[in-house]
């Protein structure tokens, strides 16, 4: 089971002044903010953009590695964890676009815009197709932090 939750660390500038995030898993990611709570609430939206690009470009995603103490728990957007969870399906399969395309009966353009972070997909497009390669999402909640 793939859990859509990265680690994140928030330290202060050297100046002293703001904080800043950045992910041992992603070393692109970086952001921050003028105070931990602004910095925090850009770390989504920066995790979302890094793992985008990797999506883009097809490099690999790693893994979360897990949690440590001192590190916050930043999960993948609710729009963006459908896409990140059939792109690494793909990728686990070794399948290219085309030949996704074939086992759904779909043109290659469909499969494309399913993994694009910027189109809105419906999810049950992409639960259709994460089935036709013996995955499923799982939703689950709990408690804030």
């Amino acid at each position: 089971m793939f859990i859509a939750t990265y680690p994140a660390s928030v330290l202060p500038e050297e100046n002293g002044q703001g904080f800043y995030v950045q992910f041992p898993d992603l070393p692109e990611a970086l952001t921050s903010g003028d105070v931990q709570e602004d910095a925090l609430a850009q770390a989504a939206d920066c995790l979302a953009e890094a793992l985008a690009g990797r999506i883009r470009r097809g490099d690999s995603i790693p893994a979360p590695s897990r949690v440590k103490r001192g590190q916050h728990a930043i999960g993948v957007p609710l729009y963006l964890a459908p896409k990140l969870a059939l792109f690494l399906a793909m990728r686990e399969h070794g399948l290219r676009n085309t030949e996704l395309a074939a086992r759904l009966g779909v043109s290659e353009t469909v499969v494309r815009r399913m993994l694009d972070p910027r189109h809105n997909t419906k999810p049950e497009r992409i639960q259709a197709a994460l089935t036709a390669l013996g995955k499923r999402i799982v939703v689950s909640f709990e408690d804030a932090a």
